[in-house]
């Protein structure tokens, strides 16, 4: 009996991890995905403080935080096309 004959549903976890530090006045975060035992991406994103505004810490942490999950995302989706591309050896065009 399979999966679809008992009714079960199959389901992954995927895991990110986001690392935020700071260095010369700038946020910066890299979120990792641990896709498999062999295959990592990741994303980075960084911000910075106008001089002009006031100095809150977790708003810089938000911005480099979802910079880097955007650029995550970002390479997530080209890794995508570029294992379609190499399936179906045809041009791949994923919106975003």
């Amino acid at each position: 009996m399979n999966d679809e004959e008992i009714g079960m549903v199959t389901a992954k976890d995927w895991t990110v991890d986001v690392h935020i530090g700071e260095t010369d006045g700038r946020t910066y975060a890299e979120a990792r995905l641990q896709i498999n035992e062999t295959t990592q991406l990741s994303g980075y994103g960084e911000a910075r403080l106008n001089p002009a505004d006031e100095d809150i810490p977790e708003i810089g942490d938000e911005v480099a935080v979802a910079r880097a999950l955007t650029d995550l995302g970002h390479r997530v989706l080209l890794a995508a096309a570029a294992d379609i591309r190499a399936v179906t050896d045809a041009p791949v065009h994923l919106r975003r």
